[in-house]
């Protein structure tokens, strides 16, 4: 895939890839940290004493993990931020 806004893929990192994958090419690299770590999601997560364990979540790193990231911040965190008055 090609680099753009929604996916960047930076093989040269010393992390890369920072979960297992058979499809390296395609590992989107955008959100290395996970925006959606304190929001509800459909990834592939597990609680671990009340502390939710990512590692085996592709979900951010997924090559169209833009729209679907985007979309949860719209309806779980920016529609619900009240204008200042």
């Amino acid at each position: 895939m090609k680099n753009s806004y929604a996916f960047f893929n930076n093989k040269s990192c010393d992390y890369f890839p920072c979960h297992m994958t058979d499809q390296p090419d395609t590992f989107n690299c955008k959100y290395c940290y996970c925006p959606l770590y304190l929001l509800e999601c459909k990834g592939n997560f597990i609680l671990v004493n009340g502390v939710k364990d990512c590692s085996n979540c592709l979900l951010p790193h997924r090559p169209d993990s833009d729209l679907y990231i985007n979309k949860l911040l719209r309806e779980q965190v920016f529609n619900k931020i009240k204008p200042h008055q």
